[in-house]
């Protein structure tokens, strides 16, 4: 019972984050639907640049909560990469061809894949690498064990600058999102199916367009997919225990570590059996980085990656404006009876438009 009453309050410090981050919907969708409206017949440079930018604010107040009220902390230096098993064939299809070479604008091409070694809530982050301070087009790729690894992104994103390009390779179902389902492919989100109907020609085709418009790329991809497969009872099961035995649950969460490398373009052979070597090859640097991480002999050298880890706090500068300017129009609009049923048409109208829409299109 005692328990019960400490997770449940502990679960309440979630409450007002959740509420202005849902409450706020609305209002985004409302500014960022008059843009679109506004920029139908402009060149798709400046709906993009002012798109970006809507986007930008809006996650930034996530980490405005992220940051400042769960006492996250950031270090970084000495980048390296881990890289998930799964994301061979993913990766090379979308090598081939060159979409990743001209995602890459000619220039540095980034791949940032993280390992989060830990599950619960995030109360440190540990980011070992040399973290570029100027924008950079890259491909984003991380394997997928944590509730936060998209806030990760984020993270790493507004301290280059370049959170307002964040695109993600999502999975179908979250398409069906009130209001974020639409918006995310407008943004330039790619919804794929982990399975043969998965429509690489399509997804091409969206990343060409973006090219195209020389969108600036910060493009997040998660290829192990799932977080939780009811299916592995037997992993499940040794979690769980190991869980209990670490006492999560009754004691501050445990840190993340995250493992980056930063990779040239040229760096990545372009043909498809080099290529594949390659990526085995980065798949055996990871393979010993979580062995010595988990089972090294030295006691120093256990539970951390090789190198140092600088912390690195955002300044609210970058966060508390988002908030104050998001929460204010929302307050505003909810102050007045037109204001009220705007918004609540907004949620119902906006919300199955916008999943008819992902229907048809997505």
């Amino acid at each position: 019972m005692l328990l019960s009453l400490v997770l449940h309050m502990y679960s309440m410090c979630c409450v007002l984050p959740a509420a202005v981050l849902l409450g706020t919907a609305p209002t985004y969708v409302l500014a960022w639907g008059a843009w679109r409206l506004l920029s139908a017949f402009l060149p798709s440079r400046f709906y993009q640049a002012v798109d970006d930018r809507l986007y930008c604010i809006y996650q930034s107040m996530v980490l405005f909560f992220f940051e400042n009220c769960t006492g996250v902390q950031m270090g970084g230096e000495n980048m390296h990469s881990t890289h998930g098993s799964k994301t061979e064939n993913k990766v090379r299809d979308l090598i081939k061809e060159g979409i990743l070479e001209q995602l890459a604008m000619q220039r540095r091409l980034c791949l940032l894949v993280s390992k989060n070694l830990y599950f619960l809530q995030v109360l440190k982050i540990l980011l070992y690498g040399d973290l570029p301070k100027n924008k950079e087009n890259i491909i984003y790729l991380a394997n997928h064990q944590s509730t936060v690894d998209w806030i990760v992104a984020d993270m790493l994103a507004i301290r280059q600058n370049a959170l307002g390009h964040v695109r993600y390779v999502l999975k179908d179902g979250l398409k069906w999102l009130p209001l974020y389902g639409c918006y995310f492919s407008q943004h330039g989100g790619i919804y794929v199916k982990r399975s043969a109907k998965f429509n690489e020609k399509e997804m091409r085709k969206k990343l060409q367009s973006y090219i195209n418009a020389g969108a600036p790329m910060y493009l997040v991809i998660f290829p192990e997919g799932t977080r939780y497969n009811p299916e592995l009872t037997k992993v499940i099961s040794a979690s769980q225990t190991f869980a209990a035995q670490e006492e999560f649950l009754c004691k501050e969460c445990p840190k993340i570590h995250i493992h980056i490398d930063r990779i040239d373009k040229k760096d990545v052979p372009e043909e498809q059996v080099y290529m594949k070597r390659w990526l085995h090859e980065r798949f055996e640097i990871k393979d010993k980085l979580l062995i010595e991480f988990y089972d090294s002999l030295d006691p120093e050298r256990r539970n951390k990656f090789p190198g140092e880890s600088v912390n690195s706090k955002l300044s609210l500068k970058k966060t508390l404006p988002s908030f104050l300017i998001l929460s204010g129009l929302t307050a505003g609009m909810l102050m007045t009876e037109a204001g009220r049923k705007l918004y609540v048409k907004t949620w119902v109208y906006g919300t199955l438009i916008g999943c008819l829409w992902v229907s048809i299109k997505a």
